[in-house]
């Protein structure tokens, strides 16, 4: 079964965003930024790329959306960044709505619309599991009689961490979390045209059966100064160094690495 990931870099869609903006110009503006652009790009760097790389079920494709207007330098750091992930493709188009453009990638990226996929979403600063891909495939298999009764199924795994980056490292904390981007799949069947961005994460309980697993850290959701949802208000958190032990289980599970994010982030 074909499985799909879709990753949204700094593309200026129209709607899309928590952070309200006058006109596309301005959107444009602000998400080209030079300081936010380099915050995105280390965060892509150690957290976002990473895992995938990892994959132990490499079978899946993933498409990275980029805007057309997209300086070419950043376009060419972006290309280097996932030279050697061979299942990215980076695809790039003009400001159009949100919802509606990510539809159409997702089914213009089946290979066989006739034939089952799975789909999931992959922020640009947020890692999940080594085995996500693995189990995700796993998961539904192991469902085989609810996902011969429906269209669409979700999986959710709710356990992870929330982290921030920087010089020092990673600081981090334990996070429960259903239905968020990062350890949410989708299960769709042949000939149907919904697509996992049919559907605001949290609500996906809403309109489909779903499966929770929570035996396992499955994601990693950072925190930083460009944060979309932080800038609503979003809660606090407490956040601590993570010490020998949880570096270990970050680098095993996420391939998410102390040294390298201290050596990123410490860049000019």
């Amino acid at each position: 079964m074909q499985v799909i990931g879709l990753c949204r870099f700094s593309y200026p869609a129209l709607g899309g965003f928590q952070i309200e903006h006058d006109s596309i110009d301005e959107r444009i503006t602000f998400l080209y930024g030079e300081k936010r652009l380099e915050e995105r790009f280390r965060l892509m760097e150690t957290i976002a790329l990473p895992c995938l790389r990892q994959q132990t079920d490499p079978d899946f494709d993933l498409i990275i959306v980029i805007g057309d207007s997209l300086p070419p330098h950043h376009v060419t750091r972006l290309r280097d960044l996932c030279a050697d992930i061979p299942q990215i493709t980076i695809h790039a188009e003009p400001p159009r709505k949100h919802r509606q453009v990510m539809k159409e990638i997702l089914n213009a990226a089946r290979k066989d619309p006739k034939a089952p996929c799975l789909q999931f979403r992959h922020d640009d600063d947020d890692a999940v599991s080594v085995d996500f891909v693995e189990r995700l495939r796993q998961t539904i298999n192991d469902c085989a009689g609810l996902v011969a009764r429906t269209k669409t199924m979700a999986v959710d795994f709710n356990q992870g961490y929330v982290a921030q980056l920087g010089p020092e490292g990673i600081t981090a904390s334990e996070l429960h979390r259903p239905y968020n981007v990062a350890g949410l799949g989708m299960y769709v069947r042949g000939n149907c045209p919904l697509s996992i961005m049919n559907f605001a994460h949290e609500k996906i309980p809403r309109f489909m059966p779903t499966v929770t697993i929570g035996d396992a850290p499955m994601f990693v959701r950072s925190h930083s100064a460009f944060n979309d949802s932080r800038h609503k208000g979003a809660k606090a958190i407490d956040l601590t160094p993570i010490d020998a032990n949880l570096a270990a289980e970050f680098e095993a599970r996420f391939a998410l690495r102390q040294d390298h994010v201290r050596r990123v982030f410490s860049r000019p």
